[in-house]
């Protein structure tokens, strides 16, 4: 096929990029590619040990579908027999290792949400365990041969736990190296990841290397930040944009960010252009501009990139009405009590909170109300004969006939 010039493919495959290693061995590749019109092997792999994607998981994989866009061959490494491992990546202690069946039901689920951003149709989708599974104990005595441990102690999270004499597993030594055996396995000509992989992919190219391969080339894309502008988005921290939240809870959320956040998420999570960058930094520079009118047209971009720009303008004039105005929502889900339940058991259930220990936190911070009244008894009781409407957050409601 037909590929942009080198220099028209970079200011995609760039953009929003920490790292490209080395940046001229890529450029190279490119080269090469175009004129023999042979597509690169771009890889991604992913540990399926979260069934939930949101937006920050969406950087990598909006970069890899930018190389689908440019003609080459993107492939989805589903780690379901890394994920029994556990990657011990940016962490103090053994992560949780997953079977492999519950690594595979997680991955039915990770994949569908990804097709959010991929396309599907072009993509090809491996699970490591169907190389990985298949090596014989003398070959993972091989595979472990080529590293050694002053090399897994140059991780830094490896190295912040052994001088804190916090215990390193040896599985957790094989982590890098079954992740590495993946690009060999597929002949990647580029791997991706969070900067928090860096030492993974780096293995990858070391690995080639051993066998005979010319080394992957890296690129590396910022954490990001969740709507607190402190821990890294994650479900667990309670600060994520999903991938699959309605508009309205997309735009809400994102209009919660920190002014400070503006210009990262409209780079990470809204993957704008060089020029809508220029201009957006301009006018945060402004001070006739108010940032809270820029956030609008950052929770815009990234409702559209998800769900389109109709349903962009209608997640405005929502939280226009219900968060701005303060007014009840015309349509909201409704239910019938047939007997009296806790309010926490009644949000929980019903969706407006993550689980029972979500909506504790929220009534403790006074985030719940019942027709405008905040309520803060955990030990709150709905009657059967209630009608209202329950307020949880900003968004969320539930009207009790």
């Amino acid at each position: 096929m037909a590929f942009l010039s080198v220099d028209k493919q970079w200011e995609l495959i760039s953009r929003g990029a920490e790292e490209i290693i080395p940046e001229k061995e890529l450029r190279v590749k490119l080269e090469k590619s175009r004129k023999s019109g042979t597509p690169l092997i771009i890889k991604l792999g992913c540990d399926p040990s979260r069934p939930d994607l949101h937006v920050g998981h969406g950087v990598v994989l909006r970069k890899l579908r930018h190389f689908q866009d440019l003609g080459h061959e993107a492939v989805l490494v589903i780690g379901d027999f890394t994920a029994m491992i556990g990657d011990p990546s940016g962490r103090n202690k053994t992560r949780p290792q997953l079977t492999l069946e519950e690594a595979k039901e997680n991955a039915k689920s990770y994949i569908e949400q990804a097709g959010h951003i991929l396309d599907i149709d072009s993509l090809k989708i491996v699970y490591n365990s169907t190389w990985l599974n298949a090596m014989l104990f003398s070959d993972v005595i091989r595979l472990s041969s080529h590293y050694t441990v002053a090399r897994m102690l140059e991780r830094d999270d490896f190295t912040k736990r052994y001088k804190s004499e916090i215990p390193i597993s040896i599985h957790e030594f094989m982590y890098p190296l079954a992740q590495g055996m993946d690009s060999v396995e597929l002949k990647a000509d580029v791997e991706l990841g969070g900067t928090d992989q860096k030492f993974n992919l780096l293995v990858g190219r070391d690995l080639q290397r051993e066998y005979d391969q010319a080394p992957q080339s890296i690129i590396t894309l910022p954490l990001l930040e969740g709507t607190d502008g402190v821990e890294k988005m994650s479900k667990s921290y309670g600060n994520d944009i999903g991938l699959t939240d309605s508009p309205e809870d997309m735009y809400g959320k994102t209009m919660s960010i920190s002014d400070e956040m503006i210009v990262k998420y409209f780079v990470l999570a809204g993957d704008v252009e060089p020029k809508t960058l220029t201009r957006i930094r301009k006018q945060l520079n402004d001070s006739t501009q108010n940032p809270r009118d820029i956030k609008r047209e950052l929770a815009r971009t990234i409702v559209a990139l998800y769900h389109g720009d109709n349903s962009a303008q209608s997640a405005e004039q929502h939280f226009d009405r219900v968060v701005v105005n303060k007014d009840i929502p015309e349509e909201m889900d409704d239910i019938v009590l047939k007997t009296d339940i806790a309010l926490i058991d009644l949000i929980s259930s019903e969706g407006l909170t993550k689980s029972k220990g979500d909506a504790r936190r929220l009534i403790q911070q006074g985030a719940v109300r019942i027709d405008g009244e905040k309520i803060i008894d955990m030990n709150f009781v709905i009657s059967k004969g209630f009608k209202g409407v329950i307020k949880v957050g900003k968004r969320r409601f539930l009207r009790v006939k």
